[in-house]
C-alpha cells in the first residue's frame, strides 16, 4: 500500500474530495484517507505515476506534503 501526505484537509467534506479524486485514476484502488494524520493510502494495481497523483490532489483543492 502506498501512502501519501496532504496539506490542507479539515473535514470530512475534503476526506471525500481527496477520496473521489484518488480514485478516479486508473490503477488505483482501496483509497483510505486519514483526515487526523493528513495522509491517504492506497493500492497500486498497476505502476502510477506519482505526478499525476500529486495532479489530481491539487486539483481537488489540496497540496501534497514533501
Amino acid at each position: 500500500m502506498a501512502t501519501i501526505k496532504i496539506k490542507g484537509m479539515t473535514c470530512r467534506h475534503c476526506v471525500m474530495a481527496v477520496t473521489k479524486a484518488l480514485g478516479g485514476i486508473d490503477g488505483v484502488r482501496d483509497v483510505q484517507v486519514d483526515l487526523e494524520k493528513g495522509e491517504a493510502a492506497f493500492t497500486e494495481e498497476k505502476p502510477v505515476d506519482r505526478a499525476l497523483i500529486r495532479e489530481r490532489i491539487i486539483k481537488a483543492g489540496y497540496d501534497v506534503a514533501d
